[in-house]
Parts: structure tokens; C-alpha cells; sequence
């Protein structure tokens, strides 16, 4: 038996690799590496921007003969399934010879197959000298509708970043209850609303609040947003998701930054922070400690570098509350 239940594997672009790696570290305690990663933790891909596919891992092989007889061993017996070949990093495999193993699968599993809608899809892949043979579950693109949101502003943070903040602040829980704090259009709440969390947002500008209101509507998501000063917000949460506002709609002078810092630390013991200028000495007076953090550039009309800071209150400070 292998010594993971799951195989994931990992798509992103170049300039967001540390984020990436920061959402893995948060989720599986561990980092990707050749864009895959073994675990015993289970996830839904969608969750992610950068996970592909799932592998629940059924056999593993050194030998691709050796894997179908412990195939052939498990008597699986069901119609509507199909096979894939999940190409990894480094596998070099051409597709003819990819076809000829999918099909040696296929001869294996007693049943008649389905290769447009299956209703269980398996799958194998090799690494590292290793052969795997599961079952797969893919990351479902649906969120990619978000990108013709009917409002948005043109800081706004990308889907991608969105998406992965909740992930973060999560921990992949979808039991975990979200606030984003600074909520603006939406963004993150169309994010957190598509992959099934309880989120919530909350945004002093009232055009900002509108607005979200407005882009969760069109999606038909219900997720509360309130137009208030975090300061006053009465409900806590397992996490918060704070997006620093910096631009023309909304300014964050240093004031406001402790502000809003300090205020979602009362409402959450779990704090995601996105910021562009370095703010580590007012997360430490709200009392939290920085776990991990990340860099990630944005480039466009202009290039800026954001910082992703994760914070936890510290142990005295929750005994203290």
C-alpha cells in the first residue's frame, strides 16, 4: 500500500508560485514540489486556484504489469466509468503509449465504460518510479464565470489571489465561518461563495457595499455584506480575510490600517492580511503572531508587490479575551 491516500497535482503561472506554496503550507503542512504533492489530507480541488486533480490512491507499483494484476485483485465491477493518464511533472510518456496503458486498465474493471459523462472516473500516473492507480476528482472551473462581474475596480485583488486567500484562511475547512473585512466589490466573497464556504463581508464604503450586494446577485450567492466600521461589526468568526484598501475609492492611512487590524483581531483568532507596505509591527500590537507569509507581484498597467501575511492570535491573548 502507498504511504498516502492522495496524490495531488498543481498548475499555476510563474509569478504565483509563493502563493501557491504558502496555501499549500497552510492547507497540508507541507510544500509541492515537481507541481504535485502526496497527502493524507483530503481537499476538494476546487477550493484552490492551483490544484488540478485529486488522486485517491487505490495500488501502487514499481512494475505497470505488477499494478494491473492488483487492479484485476480488487474485482471493481461497475458501468459509466472511464481511465485517464494524469501526465506529471517529468513523465515523459508519449500519448500513444499513455492510450495503451489507459486501456489495460480499462480490461481490468468489469464493466462498460463511459467517456462523456462517466459516473466514476479512474486514473493513473507515474513518479519517481512509482506507478498509482486511483480515483480521480478535478478541479471544477466554474469560478471563471466571476471574471465578467458585472462591478469591479481596477485594484481589485485577482481570482486567483481571491480564491487563494479563503483557501488560506480556511485551511481548506469549509466548516469554518469567513469574514472579509474588507470586502469592496466582492471579490473574495464571490470566491469563498463559488467553492462553498459560510462567509460574510463588511465594508464602510457604502458604493463599495453596493456594489458586492450587486455581484453576488447576479451569481444568485447569499452571502450577508454590511456597509459599517469593522470597529462596530458585532459578529466574530473563525477567520478573517483583510485586503488593505489602497486605492482611489478608498485610502488606508496608518490610523485606519490599526484600525481595521486591531478590530478584526476582536472578531477572529485567524487573520489573513494582504497589505503593500510592511505593517508586521501593528499586526504584532493587535496581538497576533505571523505564521507565514508570502510575496506576490501584480503586473499590469502598473506593478506593485502585495505581502500575504497569516496571523493567529497569540495563546495569552486568547485566554485573555
Amino acid at each position: 500500500m502507498p504511504d498516502h491516500n492522495y496524490l495531488y497535482s498543481f498548475n499555476y503561472d510563474y509569478h504565483l508560485h509563493e502563493i501557491c506554496k504558502l496555501e499549500s503550507r497552510q492547507i497540508f503542512s507541507s510544500e509541492i514540489k515537481d507541481k504535485l504533492l502526496f497527502s493524507n489530507i483530503q481537499v476538494d480541488p476546487s477550493i484552490s486556484a492551483f490544484i488540478k486533480n485529486r488522486l485517491d490512491i487505490i495500488s501502487s507499483s514499481k512494475d505497470f504489469n505488477d499494478l494491473l494484476e492488483t487492479i484485476k485483485g480488487k474485482d471493481l465491477r461497475l458501468n459509466g466509468f472511464n481511465v485517464e493518464y494524469i501526465s506529471l511533472n517529468g513523465d515523459t510518456t508519449d500519448r500513444s503509449e499513455r492510450r495503451k496503458k489507459i486501456k489495460a486498465i480499462g480490461y481490468c474493471i468489469y464493466g462498460y465504460p463511459e467517456f462523456k459523462a462517466p459516473s466514476v472516473t479512474y486514473a493513473t500516473c507515474q513518479y519517481a518510479g512509482l506507478w498509482y492507480f486511483g480515483i480521480l476528482t478535478k478541479h471544477e472551473n466554474d469560478w471563471y464565470k466571476h471574471k465578467k462581474k458585472p462591478h469591479s475596480f481596477s485594484n481589485s485583488i485577482d481570482m486567483e489571489i481571491a480564491k487563494t486567500l479563503v483557501s488560506i484562511a480556511s485551511k481548506g475547512d469549509k466548516t469554518n465561518t469567513l469574514l472579509d473585512a474588507c470586502c469592496g466589490v466582492g471579490t473574495v466573497l464571490l470566491e469563498a461563495c463559488c467553492a462553498g464556504f459560510s462567509i460574510a463581508g463588511c465594508d464602510i464604503s457604502p458604493k463599495a457595499a453596493k456594489y458586492s450586494r450587486l455581484n453576488l446577485a447576479h451569481y444568485q450567492y447569499n452571502a450577508r455584506v454590511y456597509c459599517t466600521d469593522i470597529e462596530d461589526h458585532p459578529i466574530t468568526y473563525d477567520a478573517a480575510i483583510i485586503d488593505l484598501p489602497y486605492n482611489i475609492y478608498a485610502v488606508s492611512d496608518e490610523e485606519t490600517t490599526r484600525n481595521i487590524i486591531h478590530s478584526s483581531a476582536k472578531l477572529a483568532s485567524r487573520l489573513v492580511i494582504v497589505s503593500i507596505i510592511d505593517i508586521q509591527s501593528v499586526i504584532e500590537e493587535a496581538g497576533l503572531k505571523i505564521h507565514d507569509s508570502c510575496s506576490v507581484v501584480k503586473k499590469g498597467k502598473s506593478t506593485f508587490t502585495r505581502k500575504v501575511w497569516v496571523c493567529e492570535k497569540e495563546t495569552s491573548t486568547l485566554l485573555g479575551d
